[in-house]
């Protein structure tokens, strides 16, 4: 039997979408903390190379490789550069992702493709490119961070709820796919209003609003990274299946 107690993550390679700030950058801190080895991606160079020499002085193990989750072969590049730094990717957090709030009636359809782009092909950017070599080896764990805007739709946030919508199903979809069938571990994060700073990336003006709104009594994104080290350290025969996280005074 498996000792419940053991570390799963050390000498772990670990990839991480989004990793420049917010969720993605406290994970990539948590990570590394327990002895995983991380390949940390974004498109913001400067930051990625901060937060590298961050872990490194800490002592944990990390590297970067600047990576817009858009262009799939940017994507196909990460893994194949995480495999030649570390080895055979054991765990991929999805995590980059947009959340930008508008009425449907201000039409930002600007706003609705760069989150289609990124929050919807850029998860299946990284699925298709980690999945063959879990396949061949019969292990891995894929999670992927959703929202409880994936389980309720809010005010202003009818698209981006949908992108949440979606990743809610192909992380089922996966979970029944190669989860059962190929040993793969497969788990999904939910957040509630996680004080990221997103709130100022919001274009639209009543969005904006709304967004800093939301964002009152948000809380830390340590607190996401928690539950993501929680997911991944777990023996090869547990699946932590779906975990939802938000604010403990607001209604979601």
């Amino acid at each position: 039997m498996a000792d419940s107690h053991a570390n799963h993550l050390q000498g772990r390679v670990s990839v991480i979408t989004g990793a420049s700030s917010g969720i993605g950058a406290a994970t990539a801190r948590a990570l590394a903390a327990r002895g995983a080895r991380v390949v940390l991606a974004a498109r913001n160079a400067d930051k990625l190379n901060t937060l590298v020499t961050e872990i490194r002085d800490a002592g944990g193990t990390a590297t970067t490789r600047v990576t817009d989750v858009t262009r799939r072969d940017d994507v196909e590049g990460l893994m194949e550069f995480a495999a030649t730094e570390y080895g055979p990717v054991d765990h991929l957090v999805n995590n980059a992702g947009l959340m930008l709030f508008s009425k449907w009636s201000d039409r930002a359809v600007d706003d609705w493709d760069n989150m289609i782009d990124t929050n919807l092909r850029g998860y299946l950017h990284a699925i298709s490119a980690v999945l063959p070599g879990m396949i061949a080896r019969q292990s891995g764990h894929i999670l992927n961070l959703s929202s409880v805007a994936g389980i309720r739709v809010g005010d202003a946030s009818g698209v981006y709820s949908a992108t949440k919508f979606f990743i809610r199903g192909i992380t089922d979809s996966l979970r029944r796919e190669v989860g059962i069938t190929h040993g793969i571990q497969v788990s999904m994060i939910s957040p509630g209003v996680i004080d990221t700073g997103w709130a100022d990336k919001v274009s639209n003006a009543e969005g904006k609003q709304i967004a800093h709104d939301l964002n009152e009594g948000a809380i830390h994104q340590d607190r996401v990274a928690d539950a993501v080290v929680y997911a991944l350290d777990q023996p090869i025969e547990v699946t932590v299946n779906d975990i939802v996280i938000h604010p403990t005074r607001q209604d979601w």
